[in-house]
């Protein structure tokens, strides 16, 4: 009986330290209960869309993009290193105008005519005089190889000048994107260096839908593409080919950055044009194209030497099931959008 000692009739103290078990198993019960039922909250909530992609893809390591841009759309304003990352409706961005309204800049916008592109010129100059950098002093250079697809000329509003530059015709997407990183920088050099602070650098077959004010000013600036932004970094189509110069490593790259729209000081941009362009020709030399052509190109130079600006997808937007969610879409790629419509969509958004 010794062994068994609750066997024995309760009394005195030992009828309290019964009750005392009593009330620590109940506790423990309680307990145990509790805890199992947060576990099994927690493990009914709905996985993040990018990895149940991933799930859906059998553990291949495939991503469902459309499903990862399900998830919640953010609006960080600042990179990892510090730099602006401009959404043109917040508070910072109108502290960056205020900023920049006043020191009376002189700026370039650049866009590169050739080819059949010139049907887009004068949609191209017609939104940028009503949206682009409004009341600032801007020259517009027009690289072309058919100089009169600007006749008659276009009416600019005061403070506003239009240059053409004059260059060899580039027939083919493929010459062109070759080419095009030397013609940048042959032009800032001669006769754009000389003429204004800032230079941009846009696709032509673009157009302006919604104010692109001083914001946008900076050393070195850049714009997240639309349908990569909020994309895990194994779905950026960097080049991946060791040979390449436009190679980037998995270790590398914070965003991928498209081609539509990119800028700053003639200083910086004419130092990452002639790079991209020594980093084209090496490829060229060696019979390497790489997969993004001179975007590829582009990403590897701003893996180097990050912007001091980064624009949001509001700057380079078009109508896709990727490209993110924006507040407001500012500058809109016609050229792309229209490759995914039918023949009416084309007829209506005039492509």
């Amino acid at each position: 009986m010794a062994l068994f000692p609750f066997c024995k009739t309760p009394a005195g103290a030992v009828r309290v330290t019964r009750l005392q078990l009593v009330l620590y198993g109940f506790l423990l019960s309680l307990i145990i209960y509790f805890l199992h039922g947060r576990k099994v909250g927690v493990s009914v909530k709905s996985p993040h869309p990018y990895f149940h992609a991933v799930e859906m893809a059998g553990g291949r390591g495939m991503t469902d993009m459309a499903a990862v841009k399900a998830a919640p759309a953010q609006t960080p304003v600042e990179t990892p290193w510090g730099a602006p990352l401009v959404w043109g409706d917040t508070r910072s961005s109108a502290w960056r105008r205020t900023k920049y309204a006043q020191q009376g800049i002189r700026t370039g916008l650049l866009a590169l005519v050739v080819g059949t592109y010139a049907q887009y010129i004068r949609r191209f100059l017609s939104s940028a005089e009503t949206y682009f950098l409004p009341g600032q002093m801007v020259t517009y250079y027009i690289l072309t190889d058919n100089p009169r697809s600007l006749d008659p000329s276009i009416e600019l509003g005061p403070e506003r000048e239009l240059k053409v530059v004059p260059i060899a015709e580039l027939p083919g997407w493929g010459r062109l994107a070759q080419r095009r990183m030397t013609l940048l920088a042959d032009a800032i050099r001669n006769p754009i260096g000389s003429e204004v602070e800032y230079i941009f650098c846009a696709d032509v077959d673009q157009e302006f839908v919604a104010p692109v004010g001083e914001e946008i000013f900076g050393d070195l600036v850049a714009t997240l593409h639309p349908e990569l932004y909020g994309m895990p970094r194994n779905a950026f189509p960097y080049e991946v080919e060791e040979v390449s110069s436009a190679c980037v490593e998995e270790d590398e790259g914070d965003y991928y950055y498209t081609s539509e729209l990119y800028g700053g000081l003639v200083s910086e941009m004419y130092k990452l044009a002639r790079a991209c362009s020594l980093l084209i020709l090496q490829d060229q030399a060696n019979g390497l194209t790489a997969r993004g052509l001179e975007e590829s190109y582009l990403n590897r130079y701003l893996i180097d030497h990050r912007p001091t600006c980064v624009l949001s997808p509001e700057y380079s937007w078009w109508d896709s099931d990727l490209s993110a969610d924006v507040p407001v879409q500012r500058l809109v790629s016609l050229g792309r959008q229209c490759e995914a419509f039918d023949k009416e969509k084309r007829e209506q958004y005039r492509c």
